[in-house]
């Protein structure tokens, strides 16, 4: 019988939501199983000590948002503090990440898998653990994903003995093939399991985590995590060519970009339908172009001439909420689960690139959240005290006329709303079945400058070149496009399913 199918960044990852599936759990059973197993496999996107986003879709009932992402501190602490920029370079782009104990905001995923599997899960949550405590013990066998994740953050995994005795051996970075085992978090995991969430945010790993942070010049403190709390939200919904969505809302941004320029867009094609793929294309670009100067807060009279103006006041009143949350956009991974019942569970998760910080006694690695630069547009470490940070994580879930139902997600920092748009048009406007759509070549416009994955026909690569002086041509797909983990329910019972190739994405089912 087949119980469910999971995509996700990792096949081990994949394959503990579907070993949920089997012992008679749901969607949401799996979705936590392969949280915590994606902890253990994709230890950099995805940690204990991260946060994330459930868009549940339980059948027969109201989509429902779960915000357990991570918020700055109660208080900022004084000078010196532990915080330092590294670059990371992707090959045709390079990316600075900021890293150290100052860069930790308080963490939401512990909290967030627990309240998951309470209110919408079966099985005991020490169940749901056994996979990751399983894998971290035999540990994870790298592949050539993986190796290249941590090429680019190779100076992170330096920044302390501890990180650094994880991610290398006999002091060279482990190697594809070689295997990666974490038995402090398997201990820790075990615990968890037994003890629940009070562990991390009241117990012996609070205190772990306040003293880390005081001694190394961070701002967390034990009062920050034994004031967490996760938030249930409604979802933003919009419509696409007949299909209900309903993604990620406030005080987050992704999922309202998403649908300001999806909207904008079915209505700009009602008045004037794209003659062609490369007019359709200009036009793609033209709304990430004006999403992008909305986001930036620059005012109508900032679009260049040649962008379509977005209906600017429910826009610009939208944005506004966004007022007291500053964003965080950064590496990030996705699972979605679908069960037989139709149930489907959609997690955007991250650790940032995590901090180059373990806490002692429980191989968690932590995060850098605070790391982010537009959190601190006016300089480092002036960001509001105590509030829930925006993300641009963007879980999605779609119901179609005709009774189907997919949960989609992307890791890639600001990439994702660019991901996650175009995924849509394709599935639902032309109609690809869920490998093409995801493969489909990607455009990401940002700052001025538009980048341009590998395999559009001619007329349309040279549509959007001429129309954005300023590009890159990249020579195969990468990472950097984000990476979209998808599943579909069929009401004839079919399941199916597909992972992302430019970030490791698999699919299984059972």
């Amino acid at each position: 019988m087949n119980r469910g199918v999971v995509a996700a960044g990792h096949p081990a990852t994949a394959e503990a939501g579907v070993r949920a599936l089997e012992e008679g759990g749901n969607a949401f059973d799996a979705v936590v199983a392969a949280t915590w197993a994606a902890c253990v496999a994709e230890p950099i996107l995805a940690s204990p000590a991260g946060g994330g986003f459930l868009l549940a879709s339980p059948v027969g009932e109201p989509a429902r948002l779960l915000d357990f992402f991570t918020q700055t501190p109660l208080k900022r602490q004084p000078e010196p503090l532990d915080f330092q920029a590294i670059d990371g370079d992707f090959g045709k782009a390079v990316q600075v990440f900021h890293i150290g104990m100052a860069a930790c905001a308080t963490p939401g995923v512990v909290a967030g898998l627990f309240e998951i599997q309470a209110r919408l899960g079966r099985l005991p949550m020490r169940v749901l653990l056994e996979p990751a405590v399983e894998l971290a013990r035999r540990g994870v066998e790298l592949n050539t994903f993986q190796v290249y994740i941590n090429r680019i953050l190779e100076p992170i995994l330096r920044h302390t003995p501890a990180i650094q005795a994880l991610f290398h051996h006999e002091g060279q970075p482990l190697a594809a093939g070689q295997r990666q085992r974490f038995p402090e978090l398997a201990d820790f995991l075990e615990v968890l399991g037994l003890e629940g969430r009070d562990l991390f945010y009241r117990g012996e790993a609070a205190q772990a985590l306040d003293a880390l942070s005081k001694a190394q010049g961070g701002h967390l403190r034990r009062a920050d995590l034994e004031r967490y709390a996760v938030h249930w939200r409604k979802p933003r919904h919009f419509r696409l060519d007949g299909a209900a969505v309903a993604s990620n809302s406030w005080p987050s941004l992704g999922g309202p970009l998403i649908a300001q320029g999806l909207e904008w867009l079915q209505q700009h094609w009602q008045a004037r339908p794209p003659a062609d793929m490369a007019q359709e294309a200009r036009d793609v670009v033209a709304m990430m172009a004006s999403v992008e100067h909305f986001r930036r807060r620059s005012g109508l009279d900032a679009h260049p001439p040649q962008w379509p103006r977005l209906d600017a006041a429910p826009f610009l009143a939208e944005l506004a909420r966004f007022a007291h949350h500053p964003p965080a956009s950064r590496g990030t991974t996705h699972i979605s689960v679908a069960d037989a019942a139709g149930n489907l569970a959609a997690l955007t998760l991250s650790n940032g690139e995590c901090n180059g910080h373990v806490l002692p006694g429980t191989g968690v690695l932590l995060n850098n959240m605070l790391g982010e630069e537009d959190l601190n547009p006016g300089g480092f470490h002036r960001w509001p005290e105590n509030v829930r940070l925006a993300s641009m994580m963007a879980p999605t879930v779609i119901e179609q006329p005709d009774g189907r139902r997919l949960a989609l997600g992307s890791g890639g920092s600001n990439r994702i709303r660019s991901a996650i748009s175009q995924v849509l048009l394709r599935l639902l406007r032309h109609g690809d079945a869920l490998p093409e759509a995801i493969a489909h070549p990607r455009l990401h416009y940002e700052n001025g400058h538009l980048d341009i994955e590998p395999g559009l026909p001619e007329t349309v690569r040279q549509a959007v070149t001429e129309q954005v002086p300023d590009h890159r041509l990249w020579p195969e797909p990468n990472l950097f496009f984000g990476g979209v983990h998808a599943v579909a329910w069929h009401p004839d019972g079919r399941l199916e399913g597909a992972g992302d190739p430019r970030r490791g994405g698999c699919c299984r089912g059972n």
